[in-house]
């Protein structure tokens, strides 16, 4: 089976720092991470193609990511950053569609997970730049915690035009066992037909060193559950996966998860979700 791996990330320390990764548990994270690491795991597993995740709030990486994507047989989609609260982001959007691999750029995201005010995502101006991504014919990954997924509910609402992909579950609290609230809140996420989950980050989410599939199933079954296939994407989260699992077993975890859906629902899951909501060009 074809697999799109639809989440992940690389990081050069010697062009920039990644400010995010601090502290001794985060330390295997503190180096650099190529396309030309990722590529041998990635093929091994039947990945096909991917779509690169932007990593740290700088304008800069944007534009640095879909010039590697475009000189890439591997990245087929690259979900960027730009400011959603800047006036002019319309603008920013069409200067880096028109740039060196502007093809490639088929998302925004933001660490909303970082902003202390769990409404931010309901400010106006916030609304103002997402409305600019929905016009750019672009999709939005949402980047939350639990506390923030009332906020993403109302927001996906009020922009209905607006594709928006839950990265990472919406970040359920696996390691400690507490599906809720965060199942109920993810539910209603899903009741909004103009929302798609990422089957990613799990690993992460679970206790690092002991995690089993077992583990993660009751939160990919309430996803499956409350998206379905056709509305669900795989990504594996490399290299952050690395803290917690290597690419093989990501996948395989996800293989296992999904084993009870049919051939047809396990390619939505693996491959032709991602295609058709990034619109990524068919194997």
């Amino acid at each position: 089976m074809a697999v799109v791996d639809a989440h992940h990330h690389v990081w050069d320390l010697s062009v920039r720092d990644q400010d995010w990764i601090t502290g001794p548990d985060l330390a295997p994270l503190r180096r650099t991470f190529t396309l030309d690491d990722l590529r041998p795991e990635a093929r091994s597993a039947g990945v096909r193609a991917t779509v690169l995740v932007q990593t740290v709030t700088v304008a800069e990486e944007t534009p640095e990511f879909l010039a590697l994507a475009d000189g890439s047989d591997l990245v087929a989609g690259v979900v960027g950053w730009t400011d959603l609260t800047a006036p002019d982001v319309a603008d920013t959007l069409a200067a880096l569609r028109e740039g060196p691999g502007g093809d490639r750029l088929v998302g925004i995201r933001h660490q909303v997970q970082g902003e202390p005010d769990p409404a931010w995502l309901l400010r106006d101006d916030v609304r103002r730049g997402l409305e600019a991504v929905a016009s750019a014919g672009l999709v939005y990954d949402l980047l939350v915690q639990p506390r923030q997924l009332p906020a993403a509910v109302e927001v996906v609402s009020r922009v209905p035009g607006l594709t928006f992909v839950l990265d990472h579950l919406g970040k359920p609290p696996i390691a400690a066992e507490e599906p809720e609230p965060w199942a109920g809140r993810v539910r209603a996420l899903a009741e909004r037909p103009n929302t798609v989950c990422k089957l990613s980050g799990m690993v992460t989410e679970a206790a690092w060193a002991t995690w089993t599939t077992a583990d993660l199933a009751p939160y990919a079954e309430t996803v499956v559950e409350a998206f379905g296939p056709d509305r669900l994407m795989f990504g594996s989260d490399w290299p952050v996966c690395r803290l917690a699992a290597g690419y093989a077993e990501v996948v395989d975890a996800a293989r296992t998860l999904t084993g009870g859906l049919s051939e047809d629902e396990r390619s939505a899951v693996f491959e032709t979700t991602a295609c058709r909501v990034y619109g990524l060009p068919a194997e």
